[in-house]
């Protein structure tokens, strides 16, 4: 006897579509040019279907974006600090460059105007990504390979912030060699005395 279909599993399988399409959309198209309608007809669902479940494409973008970042830029401990930040930084970078990166400005530039969104960008994208940077340098300075009184603050302005100044002035993402001079520089900063990173 068949069996009924599974409306979560059905439901998981629209989320997806929709996330999907909406980057996909947003990388052929750009972001100011998305709209729900072509989101809809791409990952096959109803317009109905998408404002059911958010409130606006810069809520759609957020939740793929959100899904994509999760995927790729956790922060590994090996227990070298230095090749464990040039990774993750390397994984933001992938997923800030093209095809992704016009989801990412555009997310950013509609937050600068929607209050709303920008919240949700903050507390949704932002700040979890901060605590676990923040959790895993702590770790660092456990282990000694961190200044003890180092302002971890500081430290994220300091690897992060050149990262989204070139994503932001379209100065283009780091490569490999820059990334490592660049973490090489700012774990200088924050190096106990007497050590290297």
């Amino acid at each position: 006897m068949p069996t009924s279909p599974n409306p979560l599993r059905r439901r998981e399988t629209s989320r997806r579509a929709i996330l999907d399409a909406a980057l996909q959309l947003c990388a052929e198209l750009g972001y100011g040019r998305l709209t729900i309608e072509a989101i809809a007809a791409r990952a096959g669902v109803s317009k109905k279907t998408i404002y059911r479940w958010w409130p606006s494409k810069g809520a759609v973008v957020l939740d793929a974006v959100d899904d994509a970042a999760s995927l790729v830029t956790d922060h590994i401990d090996t227990g070298h600090l230095a090749a464990d930040l040039h990774a993750q930084l390397s994984a933001v970078i992938t997923l800030l460059s093209p095809p992704n990166n016009s989801a990412i400005t555009g997310l950013i530039a509609e937050a600068l105007q929607d209050d709303e969104l920008a919240h949700d960008l903050r507390e949704r994208l932002i700040k979890p990504r901060i605590i676990a940077f923040k959790e895993r340098m702590r770790k660092a300075q456990r282990d000694g390979q961190l200044a003890p009184d180092a302002n971890l603050d500081a430290a994220l302005d300091l690897f992060y912030g050149p990262i989204y100044h070139r994503l932001i002035f379209h100065l283009g993402m780091p490569d490999a060699e820059q990334l490592h001079m660049l973490v090489a520089h700012a774990l200088r900063a924050f190096s106990p005395p007497d050590s290297t990173p």
